[in-house]
């Protein structure tokens, strides 16, 4: 069937409005769904082999399969954590930098430090919640210390440290809180986060140390530490014959820290949404929870709004903690 003159022309003045049309509407389109079209960058606050790299480096790969794009971990270590994640709060709020938060930096470090480079209660954006654990008391199996009535005596002879993954981390929090719930004053000596301090609690340069189970499982199961108490008011799924402080004597001591994904302040909505939902799809997945419980970490299920409300009692809650303690940091 041949076409008129006539007909041809209307019809490429049709395809041509249609067109148009449709070219117009691309760049909405396309501006709603070009995040993200670069490399994503999670900033972990702490040096290598602690809990939040090891948290850090099982999103980093489940992330990049969900967004196509890669997901780097960036290790930023020192002054407690808090200047990986100063470096977050200044980071732009585009979508591309993320702070793989530790509960210390951001609802302890505010009561604890007389300045800080960034306001833990306004500078960030509440993503999503990882995962929250009973910190455990652990000691070198060959220090001496076999139980909790162990480490109180050695306490008093003055000649006993404890190490943490820095000034103003939990680590150091709970072994604060030991002290005083204890009538006791056990040295605090602060590493660069918690691998290297499982270094020297393993080689038994330092006896004792308040920490998360996550990175000192394989040491305990290979026999060099062994954990004496949860910190926790409820003994772990992952350790159900270890028991609670309280269940040892010594009250006053119910810590539960936690571990998740912040972006800077001001991170749209659209963003905050999709990576809320990518990581707690990650969390529901029967890998990652088989994963969590086998390191003694039990998954956080909140939306933004929930994790956001969930951090503010939080920083109330350990800011008293820290008051009762006595700890400063300049």
């Amino acid at each position: 069937m041949s076409l008129t003159p006539t007909l041809t022309r209307r019809l490429a003045a049709l395809f041509a409005v249609t067109a148009a049309g449709t070219l117009a509407a691309v760049p909405v389109v396309q501006a709603k769904d070009t995040w993200p079209d670069h490399p994503i960058t999670i900033v972990s606050p702490y040096a290598p082999g602690g809990t939040t790299d090891i948290l850090a480096r099982l999103l980093a790969p489940r992330l990049q399969a969900k967004f196509g794009q890669a997901i780097v971990v960036e290790n930023r270590a020192g002054a407690g954590g808090n200047i990986g994640t100063a470096y977050v709060a200044k980071a732009k709020p585009d979508g591309y930098t993320f702070l793989l938060a530790a509960s210390g930096p951001i609802v302890i470090a505010g009561t604890l430090y007389k300045t800080l480079p960034y306001r833990p209660g306004k500078d960030f954006t509440a993503v999503s919640p990882l995962a929250d654990t009973n910190f455990v008391v652990a000691v070198n199996t060959k220090s001496g210390l076999n139980s909790i009535q162990d480490v109180i005596a050695k306490a008093k002879t003055g000649d006993l440290s404890f190490g943490s993954a820095g000034s103003g981390t939990p680590q150091h929090i709970i072994g604060e809180m030991f002290n005083v719930a204890t009538k006791q004053k056990i040295q605090h000596i602060p590493y660069k986060g918690s691998g290297p301090l499982l270094n020297d609690l393993v080689g038994g340069q330092v006896p004792l140390a308040f920490e998360n189970p996550l990175p000192i499982m394989q040491q305990v199961k290979a026999g060099n530490l062994k954990v004496l108490a949860v910190t926790g008011s409820k003994r772990s799924a992952a350790l159900p014959d270890v028991p609670t402080l309280a269940e040892t004597g010594v009250q006053g001591v119910d810590a539960k820290p936690w571990y998740g994904l912040l972006g800077p302040a001001g991170l749209p909505a659209d963003i905050t949404t999709r990576m809320n939902e990518a990581v707690q799809e990650i969390l529901a997945s029967p890998d990652v929870k088989a994963q969590l419980a086998s390191l003694g970490v039990e998954p956080m299920v909140m939306k933004p709004k929930e994790y956001q409300a969930f951090m503010d009692k939080d920083i109330v809650r350990w800011g008293a903690a820290v008051k009762a303690s006595g700890a400063t940091v300049d």
